[in-house]
């Protein structure tokens, strides 16, 4: 049996400290061996507050340890490619969070940088390798809906704190970046193709200049997503995927919950009062888990990460076309 992957956290993100990392330390091949921040008490904090042997007042020191293998990069979006990119060199692989980058061009450096180091690096879309989704894609692809026509959904929490990250404009805050993200890369995943042309339309924060509410249209050619995401309504999420003769429902598609099972709901579209409906549970079980399941699986058996590179820049490029379409108010196409 091949050793378990060590892996190191780049910052003392929340995400990081109460979800990605005490998830990774249940999987048999992930070993969580070191914590990073800017900040060497804040580091020891962290570090002893997940059991987390070694802390480091440095992401440089982190990177330059040997014994670490990958590195999880929780940082603001405006670090997710420096900092990968650094540790790519430095001989990690890296697993970043979403979005991978502020745009494709920032995304090509990184795949430059991965192909040159000859490293693994992902994107954290986590909820792409959640059951729950794999199994909305096979019912899709087994004709359980008939032809696939929609995709449809939406994705909301409330936060003005000034001081958070995702209302700061220059480090890629906003609704689109930080949750819009979601439904454009289940829907790529769902559809198995990439939109032809977007639209979108955003309104900004006042203060913050941030998308607080974005509305999106994406055209597959065989058929349509649609989505809405806000960074100031009330927090409400459900995804929604329609055929010529049925439709599957997510309960909880995005953070699904790792303590309780999850369900998706296939309706047969024979009765409005839901006489028609299908329920299936899932087991309970932590997406961040099997993230990291994955992950060092990859790098074990030298296969394909989960979420690559290749797709990332994809998502990005919808991104992209997106915000433009914002700008424009026009249909915008996709391109890398």
């Amino acid at each position: 049996m091949s050793k378990p992957v060590r892996w190191g956290v780049l910052g003392a993100a929340r995400i990081a400290l109460t979800k990605v990392a005490p998830a990774m330390m249940k999987a048999a091949n992930c070993e969580v061996v070191a914590i990073a921040s800017r900040d060497q008490a804040k580091a020891g904090q962290a570090a002893k507050s997940l059991g987390v042997r070694r802390a480091y007042g440095s992401y440089e020191a982190l990177l330059a340890a040997p014994d670490i293998d990958a590195v999880y990069n929780p940082l603001p979006n405006h670090l997710h490619v420096p900092w990968s990119i650094r540790a790519a060199e430095a001989g990690k692989h890296v697993l970043c969070e979403k979005p991978i980058g502020l745009s494709t061009a920032e995304v090509k450096q990184l795949i430059a940088a991965r192909d040159r180091a000859g490293v693994k690096i992902g994107e954290a879309f986590m909820a792409r390798t959640h059951p729950q989704w794999l199994r909305a894609r096979d019912l899709v692809r087994e004709g359980a809906v008939g032809d696939l026509r929609l995709v449809s959904g939406h994705f909301s929490y409330s936060n003005r704190d000034p001081q958070n990250v995702r209302n700061v404009e220059a480090w890629g805050g906003g609704g689109l970046m930080d949750i819009g993200c979601y439904p454009v890369t289940l829907s790529r995943m769902i559809f198995g193709s990439e939109p032809l042309r977007v639209n979108a339309l955003l309104e900004r924060d006042p203060e913050f200049r941030t998308d607080r509410l974005t509305s999106a249209l994406l055209d597959y050619g065989s058929g349509q997503a649609v989505f809405s995401c806000s960074t100031q309504l009330a927090a409400y999420q459900r995804m929604n995927v329609f055929g010529t003769r049925g439709r599957i429902e997510i309960e909880i598609p995005f953070n699904a919950p790792p303590d309780r099972p999850t369900r998706l709901w296939l309706d047969d579209g024979s009765s409005l009062f839901g006489d028609g409906i299908r329920t299936e549970e899932f087991p309970v079980c932590d997406q961040y888990t099997i993230q990291g399941e994955l992950f060092s699986a990859a790098i074990q058996n030298n296969t394909p990460v989960p979420v690559p590179l290749e797709d990332a820049i994809q998502n990005m490029a919808v991104i992209d076309a997106l915000f433009r379409s914002a700008k424009t108010g026009n249909w915008e196409t996709p391109s890398i």
